[in-house]
């Protein structure tokens, strides 16, 4: 169980059972006491109110008026709710947006200055048009859960970003580009790369990427990526 998800699951156990000790709560997350203690302490840095009581009968209590829902939301994960909301306003298939948007709006509102500004320097990257009607989508596949994470990275750090690609054919290639944007022509997603090999921009449908991987000690520039008129930044979209 990696940091986030132990930190998740502390949190759920103090709410459920009120007073728990180190003990029980390093014997249900599969983690030493010692690494349960460091958790404890990083969840206090993070607004939870965890208040601990010695001897018989006593152990850790949460407080349930510290939990704070936004503050505790990554970077990519407010972001994967932005580009999903995105996606179905683009199909013309969100019949609730105001409310959506307002939703949105506190989430954004309740995150660290830090992580706010990392979120818009990706919504910066993200654009969204309209499929063309004579597109194939019978082959259109699941993205990978490990693709956003790895893209957060790339388009911060302004990293190469490594990858493996299942072409049309089938055939499947390991390749490496500067990530320079994302576009959402529902239902395909695409990460647009500058290839340096080809000296040009490539699209990438992300359905067909397997394997990201961050090539560290190789930052690029940011480039202007030439789209189809009918495809317009993130921030144009109405809100």
């Amino acid at each position: 169980m990696n940091t986030r998800l132990r930190h998740d699951a502390i949190i759920r156990i103090l709410r459920r059972n009120g007073t728990v000790t180190i003990a029980a709560l390093a014997e249900t997350v599969g983690a030493s006491r010692r690494t349960v203690l460091r958790d404890i302490a990083a969840l206090r840095e993070q607004g939870f109110v965890i208040h601990s009581e010695a001897g018989r009968g006593g152990g850790l209590q949460l407080d349930p008026q510290s939990m704070q829902t936004s503050s505790r939301l990554g970077v990519t994960e407010v972001f994967a709710l932005l580009i999903s909301v995105a996606a179905m306003r683009a199909t013309r298939s969100l019949p609730f947006a105001d409310l959506a948007d307002s939703g949105l709006a506190k989430i954004e509102k309740g995150l660290p200055s830090e992580k706010v500004r990392d979120l818009r320097r990706l919504l910066d990257c993200l654009y969204v048009g309209q499929v063309s009607p004579l597109q194939d989508l019978t082959d259109v596949g699941r993205v990978g859960a490990d693709l956003l994470p790895a893209f957060e990275t790339a388009f911060l750090e302004r990293l190469h970003l490594r990858f493996q690609y299942r072409d049309a054919k089938g055939i499947e290639i390991f390749r490496e580009v500067e990530p320079q944007a994302m576009l959402i022509l529902p239902p395909l997603w695409y990460l647009v790369g500058w290839d340096p090999a080809r000296g040009d921009f490539r699209h990438f449908r992300m359905d067909r990427i397997t394997c990201p991987g961050i090539m560290e000690g190789r930052p690029f520039r940011r480039r202007h990526v030439p789209f189809e008129s009918d495809v317009c930044p993130f921030s144009a979209l109405p809100q």
